[in-house]
């Protein structure tokens, strides 16, 4: 069996910070294209631009690595690259296994960005056996009741679950009996699982939802800028204290947003 399951991220016993775990793929994937454009150093300021964050944070995050860039010339890309790969644990090779085949499940298993990232599907399974045997993205579907042999013939650490909700949590169940540590879950539901095994969820209706939320603040922003709209007429004379009361601490949002 595989050793990769016993590995446990080089991250937890320095001390690192999980923010500071956060955004190490962020610099990764901003270092990665440099290196592909053969760009030699980088300084602190430009890597933090490409990454998305401010400078300072970018200097604390990398001294927890013990790299502390050269003055006047900034950060080795290659080296860096090295670096935080090596923290990640991307430079071993990472079996996962793609639970559930549809639409997106489909989609997981044809992107491209898994092998370049230290990742390799070893299995796609899904539960309906019309789809056992199909290739997806060049990889035959197995069907969900060889789930424990497929995991323990691969050495499966990590496993993605991209079932819907109602099938989540028994999938999720299963994983973890046969050993997986580590779960990518995008079924729309919280999953259960015992101490020492991680999950992290990606919900694209949650993102959504935060987007909107920042658009209708947008939108009132300048309502109030031009001085229509009902929220300026609220902002300008409320009627009374109760109805200030219900308004938030820029008068024009609730307090308590309606669920």
């Amino acid at each position: 069996m595989a050793t990769g399951r016993t590995h446990r991220p080089a991250t937890r016993s320095r001390g690192i910070p999980e923010a500071t775990v956060a955004r190490l793929p962020l610099y990764l994937r901003a270092l990665t294209a440099l290196s592909e454009r053969s760009v030699p150093t980088v300084s602190s300021e430009e890597l933090a631009a490409a990454a998305g964050v401010n400078s300072a944070k970018l200097r604390k995050d990398f001294s927890y690595l013990g790299s502390y860039g050269t003055r006047g010339v900034g950060y080795d890309v290659e080296y860096l690259v090295y670096q935080i790969s090596r923290e990640l644990g991307l430079t071993q090779d990472w079996p996962v296994v793609i639970v559930g085949i549809g639409n997106l499940g489909a989609a997981l298993a044809n992107y491209g960005g898994f092998a370049s990232r230290g990742f390799r599907v070893a299995a796609l399974i899904d539960a309906d056996p019309a789809m056992a045997g199909k290739p997806v993205a060049g990889i035959p579907v197995q069907h969900s009741d060889d789930l424990e042999k497929i995991i323990q013939d691969n050495g499966v650490s990590i496993g993605v679950i991209a079932t819907p909700a109602g099938a989540a949590q028994a999938v999720c169940d299963r994983l973890v009996a046969a050993g997986v540590t580590s779960i990518l879950n995008f079924a729309p539901t919280v999953l259960s699982v015992p101490d020492g095994v991680d999950v992290r969820k990606v919900d694209l209706s949650i993102e959504l939802q935060i987007l909107a939320f920042h658009e209708q603040r947008k939108a009132g922003e300048e309502a109030h800028t031009d001085g229509t709209g009902p929220a300026a007429v609220t902002r300008e004379e409320p009627a009374d204290a109760a109805a200030s009361a219900d308004q938030g601490p820029d008068g024009d949002v609730p307090a308590v947003m309606p669920a």
